[in-house]
């Protein structure tokens, strides 16, 4: 039997090679199919919340003021103070009304004196013309005497009265309930007559002072429910209503100034607070994407849309509408069902052949 030799063996081993190396070159590189993330395009109904930053505030406030002017003596609240109806809050020097009431009553008495006296000398008169001993006209001159004596008696104790109330006036008491937020004046000062001395919050209904844009004012009706939040409790909401909008803008801010008033706050808000006011906003349905999914070509917000079938992307022009949270609404371009890539976009030709991470498939 003949054995092969190593000249064959070798010419057997070539061979082979070049079968295989032919092999190699007929079947050509493998596909490059990229992994990515893709979403299929729907219409979704997005609700957002526009949010108005404010402060708590009392729902009345008021300026308290002398009803007469003078010299202040005595301050007796601080900033804080809480104070009673009734509760003084505040004195001015009262020697001027004092004497000027004083002068007053005596001014009283003594035309009461004469009104009296004029009284009886009418009794008299009349007496004696019943007996013919005076004329007509001397009794009627008589009458109109007593008569202007008396309204002269009425005019001056009504006068003692406003007097005696000037004097009570230099003594600033509290309405009602409530705590001093401001002082406007100290001890020694002058005020006029109205001048606000201090301010006072009445305790109980709070509200939210907020400034609402001009282009929200359509959005908001008085009674309407909103959402309260303080800076200072995190997470916890108060419900609240829209007690008051302004029909007129403030001339520098060129904004709405509102009030919003607490349904039931709880001892742990605060006058001054920092609070924020938000609504919900329900907008139509309208087709959205994730932002990660937009690229730019060209200045052109473009997204890889995928084909059914074949799993390839193609680059699609789109035109935007607003931007929601992380996600982009969609104007035009995109069709409700298509799907479009949603990371990896940067890493993707025209034409190249994809696969999803995700479960669902577009094929």
């Amino acid at each position: 039997m003949r054995r092969p030799t190593i000249f064959s063996i070798l010419s057997l081993g070539l061979i082979i090679l070049g079968v295989t190396g032919c092999a190699k070159e007929e079947s050509g590189p493998a596909p490059d199919i990229r992994s990515v993330r893709a979403e299929r395009i729907g219409a979704t109904v997005a609700q957002s919340q526009i949010t108005y930053a404010g402060e708590v505030r009392p729902r009345f406030e008021t300026d308290l003021a002398f009803r007469v002017g003078g010299r202040i003596t005595a301050r007796r609240v601080e900033v804080g103070t809480r104070v009673a109806a009734g509760q003084i809050i505040a004195t001015l020097d009262p020697q001027d009304y004092v004497l000027a009431a004083s002068a007053a009553h005596s001014q009283l008495i003594a035309a009461r004196a004469e009104s009296h006296l004029a009284q009886q000398d009418l009794k008299r008169f009349t007496q004696l013309r019943e007996q013919n001993f005076i004329s007509q006209a001397e009794l009627d001159r008589r009458s109109s005497t007593t008569e202007a004596t008396v309204a002269r008696a009425q005019q001056l104790r009504a006068e003692a009265k406003r007097q005696g109330n000037q004097s009570a006036y230099t003594r600033l008491s509290a309405p009602h309930t409530g705590v001093i937020t401001r002082i406007n004046a100290e001890p020694g000062e002058i005020v006029a007559a109205g001048q606000a001395v201090a301010q006072l919050a009445r305790t109980g209904e709070l509200d939210v002072l907020i400034n609402v844009p001009e282009n929200e004012l359509a959005k908001l009706k008085i009674g309407q429910a909103l959402s309260i939040h303080l800076w200072s409790a995190p997470g916890k909401m108060y419900a609240g209503t829209l007690r008051e909008l302004s029909p007129v803008a403030d001339p520098a801010t060129r904004t709405y100034s509102a009030r919003v008033a607490f349904v039931q706050p709880d001892p742990g808000v605060k006058l001054g607070m920092t609070a924020s006011v938000s609504r919900s906003s329900t907008a139509s349905a309208h087709l959205s994407v994730a932002q990660t999914a937009l690229f730019q070509i060209n200045g052109q917000a473009q997204v890889w849309v995928i084909h059914p079938g074949t799993n390839k992307v193609t680059p699609r022009a789109v035109r935007l509408g607003g931007l929601i949270g992380q996600r982009a609404t969609i104007a035009a371009g995109l069709a409700a069902g298509e799907w479009v890539v949603t990371a990896g976009v940067h890493k993707l030709a025209p034409g190249q052949q994809v696969k999803l991470i995700t479960t669902a498939s577009p094929s």
